[in-house]
């Protein structure tokens, strides 16, 4: 008799989940997705053209809090944990609810998931959302463009829409984004890439988006998602660490996973981290995982009209999910405002419209920054209007994209963009890559 499986998902780790381990595999029935963390994206259904032949009318997508009530339903056998971004307390809660109502729990093992190339991989993951992933991505990709490769980009999905429509995305250029009505997450991963020149691919399916993506790259670069393990077998694995929440490494899923099997661990933000905090990951990292090679890393922060922030009250935009679920207080957008002499930072909070207040109901902690929310077009909406309604005299946008494009904003806009840097001290994140990659070769 088949096992009946429901895998607890965000859309993303899930779906690929299902594809490489469930989806073919005559031992397991999955009946449900479970979804949390990101807006609106329960009550859609895995569709049948991407379930395969047993699943002729897709899978359902159901809110994370009907579990229980789900694996009363159909008598499931297996609860699998499928998501990112969350304490180990909070997994055994799940699994603790699993197992109360007779499932078993399972988290499936990172190798078992990883597709293997047949083209280099280079993966950047992160034992937290918004330490750097994505800066070091690109900062891979230069490296690996110095030495005439041609490179392309393959993210963690994000795949918030029609999921027949994103089986497998291709972006090049700033349209291929409005062609596929990307969302403001969306963009802030891919628009950097495009803007320097690269190509980045992202969906659901990600084996038929690794057979694309070799066919036009010398070498691939994984970029995480979260705290998520790489999809794709890493030649070199680099793992990225934030000495602003020290000690997260070991109490965070699958965070910590991702430091264990690291081969570079960058410690990021050094330039604005307590040397204190700086040195306690770094001794985590020699404990649990002495063979990684440790770099120290700068994210080197700049706005393109400084002059506008000097004695102005400003309203600071950040990074969504850095502030959500990534628990951040402060991201580069603050540190810009600081640096540029701010006269204070607005609390727009008095000022929130529509979905905005929601998110800050579910997330209180957001304190007086302002998450640069746009899953669907109505929070893009809100957003815009809680802009303009915020007595501020500028705005300072810390996501990276350009908020001006996707909005009409009644005041100026100062943008901030970060960057990799090695810190002055210790090895290079150039040489240590290179020389791994003609190791592995």
């Amino acid at each position: 008799m088949l096992e009946k499986v429901i895998i607890m998902g965000a859309a993303g780790r899930d779906f690929h989940n299902f594809n490489v381990y469930f989806r073919d595999n005559e031992r397991y029935k999955v009946v449900a997705f479970t979804a949390t963390q990101i807006p609106d994206i329960d009550g859609r259904c895995y569709p049948s053209e991407l379930c395969g032949e047993a699943y002729p009318a897709g899978i359902p997508i159901v809110a994370d809090d009907k579990l229980a009530e789900l694996i009363e339903e159909h008598e499931v056998d297996l609860v699998v944990f499928s998501y990112s971004d969350i304490t180990h307390t909070e997994v055994m809660h799940k699994a603790s609810i699993a197992t109360a109502k007779g499932a078993d729990f399972m988290i499936v093992g990172a190798q078992y998931t990883m597709i293997e190339s047949y083209k280099p991989v280079v993966s950047v993951c992160a034992v937290r959302t918004g330490c750097g992933k994505s800066q070091t991505s690109r900062q891979v990709m230069r490296i690996l463009q110095k030495t005439g490769k041609k490179v392309v980009a393959v993210r963690h999905p994000m795949p918030y829409g029609d999921l027949t429509k994103q089986v497998v995305q291709r972006f090049a250029t700033m349209e291929d984004m409005d062609t596929y009505q990307c969302t403001i997450e969306e963009r802030e991963e891919y628009e950097p890439v495009v803007r320097m020149g690269a190509v980045i691919f992202a969906g659901v399916d990600y084996g038929l988006i690794l057979q694309q993506a070799e066919q036009e790259a010398d070498v691939v670069v994984w970029d995480g998602g979260n705290n998520d393990t790489p999809f794709y077998k890493p030649t070199v694995n680099i793992v990225v660490f934030d000495p602003h929440r020290a000690g997260h490494e070991l109490t965070y899923h699958p965070g910590e996973t991702n430091m264990r099997m690291c081969d570079v661990a960058i410690i990021n933000k050094v330039d604005s981290a307590d040397p204190a905090k700086v040195e306690q990951v770094r001794r985590t990292i020699e404990t649990c995982n002495p063979k990684a090679e440790i770099i120290l890393a700068d994210s080197e922060v700049t706005a393109d009209q400084p002059e506008l922030i000097r004695g102005k009250r400003a309203l600071v935009i950040e990074d969504g999910p850095t502030l959500t679920h990534g628990e951040m207080q402060f991201g580069a957008g603050t540190i810009a405002a600081q640096q540029c002499g701010a006269s204070a930072l607005v609390d727009p909070r008095p000022f929130l419209v529509g979905t905005l207040k929601r998110t800050f109901e579910k997330y209180p902690d957001i304190g007086t920054l302002l998450p640069a929310m746009g899953y669907s077009d109505q929070q893009v909406r809100d957003l815009e209007a809680t802009i303009n309604a915020t007595d501020c005299e500028v705005v300072v946008s810390g996501t990276p994209i350009d908020i001006t494009r996707l909005m009409q904003i009644n005041k100026p806009v100062v943008r901030v963009t970060y960057d990799y840097k090695d810190h002055a001290d210790g090895p290079t994140l150039e040489n240590t890559l290179l020389r791994l990659l003609q190791a592995a070769n």
